[in-house]
């Protein structure tokens, strides 16, 4: 079961009809004794009112796991009497000082994965780094856990190669294997998922994928690594590299505990669970605040901006990181490195040495909530389900209709009336995916990695550049939700796509030359235009 996952069903504040809180309470929930904190607040019998009961009430809070905003709108709220219940200290053991809504927070904190193995100095740290409040601690982790799939199941379409991680943190690989990147131990290839078996009772929360390299992310913070180890000019094969064959621990990330890496064509990206990004490689030139060899694989923590403002998410392009930072006052996206086709998003082309926050989100009244950085273009899904767009514009790929670049973030036009959820960038790919499970594609048709494919099946046709959002109708068979699309984000591989569901189902389209789909393909057949079911079950 997923770390998320409550057998209490959610309910969101602002849905709950206009009534008092008071016959919320009294109508809804029976009484309930908390066994771990006792309050000391003076009760008296009778009808059991709301101040005498606040046990009852941080029970509601803890278990209906209300949002963070939901928290903060009842100690603002306008009844003077509600306000002050949930503002003033609760009295609870040991937490005195805090009001139910910060212990319900708290409460809430300790179920999430990352959180609950931390010390108490540990969350104190965090809780400081946040802003101070642990409903800015609640936040922070829950919009790491929506936007990164933490401890849920997963797939990477990887250049050439692929992983698939199940909910249960399993992880199988298969496709391209020249370089040891599939962890069985040997450079053969396999046309069919096998279990990286050197994981064995290892439990894997995040993936990520390169060129002849896989990194892998446990439970516990660490970081396994196989493949190439070499950056650079070693992804075409014109420098040798050393290879690794099965999953090795990362011995300069042990004292770090990581959540989320991004391998970009010359540099790694690791993300703390403090929120605390850290690089290392492509330093020489200073693109990403240090200067050390191409190949250093001591951590560097990112200066400048976000040394003191928490990360959620870290997305590597071929020459760029995109942060999403989690602030108070809201949520944010900062761009460093290669600024080549407008891709950090500042309205120039000049690169930036230190993280920069890219200001068109705040123009745009838009909340960013999850940022993908394809190898030349970049997109952000707004809390309110719009789609923007920036960089290199080649064959359709910002969906604006056009193949001009845009170096500031544009909202996707042609997707005003889809609220999305999801949104995942390739090489001049990008795809989206709504609320309601539809799926949405744009940019270079090459290697029919659109899904886009005709009835009338005329080759031709499955390889069409789409230069507008265009609903993917073969996803719509499947009769059932889509949660996660990953396309290969590679300039040396043809690309391929995998769409995950809500149950776990796991279909694959595009390229399978090196058996990357999962399956062996016909003979002189290269690749596959229709979705199709991989056999493995990652729910």
């Amino acid at each position: 079961m997923d770390a998320t996952t409550s057998g209490t069903p959610t309910i969101q504040y602002h849905n709950i009809p206009d009534q008092p809180i008071t016959t919320i309470v009294a109508t809804q929930l029976p009484t309930f004794q908390r066994q771990h904190r006792h309050c000391f607040g003076d009760s008296s019998p009778g009808e059991f009112p709301l101040s005498a009961n606040p046990s009852v009430v941080l029970h509601v809070l803890s278990s209906c796991n209300l949002y963070p905003q939901d928290l903060a709108k009842l100690e603002a709220s306008d009844l003077l009497a509600t306000c002050s219940f949930f503002k003033q200290p609760a009295k609870f053991e040991p937490d005195f000082d805090l009001s139910l809504s910060e212990l319900a927070a708290l409460d809430m904190c300790q179920k999430r994965a990352i959180f609950k193995p931390m010390t108490t100095e540990q969350q104190q740290h965090m809780k400081q780094r946040c802003g101070g409040s642990w409903k800015l601690v609640l936040r922070f982790l829950l919009a790491g856990e929506a936007c990164c799939r933490r401890e849920k199941s997963q797939a990477i379409a990887g250049p050439g190669h692929s992983i698939a991680v199940t909910s249960k943190g399993v992880v199988y690989s298969f496709g391209s294997n020249s370089s040891g990147q599939l962890g069985h131990g040997n450079t053969v290839e396999e046309w069919k998922p096998r279990p990286i078996r050197a994981l064995q009772g290892i439990r894997i929360i995040q993936a990520t994928t390169a060129t002849g390299r896989t990194m892998l992310i446990s439970d516990s913070g660490q970081v396994y690594a196989f493949g190439k180890d070499s950056f650079g000019e070693a992804e075409i094969g014109i420098q040798g590299s050393k290879m690794v064959t099965t999953p090795q621990l990362v011995d300069s990330l042990k004292n770090i505990f990581v959540v989320q890496a991004a391998i970009g064509n010359f540099f790694t990206g690791v993300l703390s669970r403090e929120g605390r990004v850290y690089t290392f490689s492509w330093g020489s030139d200073g693109k990403l605040c240090h200067n050390t060899d191409p190949n250093d694989v001591e951590p560097r923590p990112l200066l400048g901006a976000l040394e003191h403002i928490p990360v959620v998410q870290i997305a590597a392009g071929f020459c760029y990181l995109l942060c999403l930072a989690c602030q108070p006052s809201g949520m944010s996206v900062y761009s460093v490195g290669c600024g080549l086709g407008g891709k950090l998003g500042h309205g120039s082309k000049t690169d930036e040495k230190y993280p920069r926050l890219i200001e068109q989100f705040q123009l745009l009244n838009l909340q960013p909530m999850v940022v993908a950085a394809g190898a030349w273009h970049a997109a952000v899904v707004g809390q309110d389900g719009r789609i923007c767009t920036w960089g290199w514009g080649r064959y359709g790929c910002l969906g604006h209709g056009n193949e001009e670049c845009e170096s500031i973030p544009k909202v996707v036009e042609e997707l005003r009336d889809v609220k999305a959820v999801h949104v995942a960038t390739g090489d001049y790919t990008t795809f989206v995916v709504a609320d309601n499970g539809d799926v949405y594609s744009f940019g270079c048709g090459e290697s029919a990695s659109l899904g886009h494919n005709p009835e009338n099946d005329e080759q031709g046709d499955m390889h069409v550049n789409v230069l507008s959002p265009k609903l993917v109708t073969s996803m719509k068979e499947i009769n059932e939700r889509v949660v996660q699309i990953s396309l290969t984000n590679s300039i040396y591989w043809n690309a391929h796509t995998f769409a995950l569901t809500e149950s776990g189902k796991l279909y694959g389209f595009g390229a399978g030359d090196k058996g990357q789909l999962g399956v062996e393909l016909g003979a002189n057949q290269a690749e596959r235009g229709k979705p199709e079911r991989l056999d493995i079950d990652l729910g």
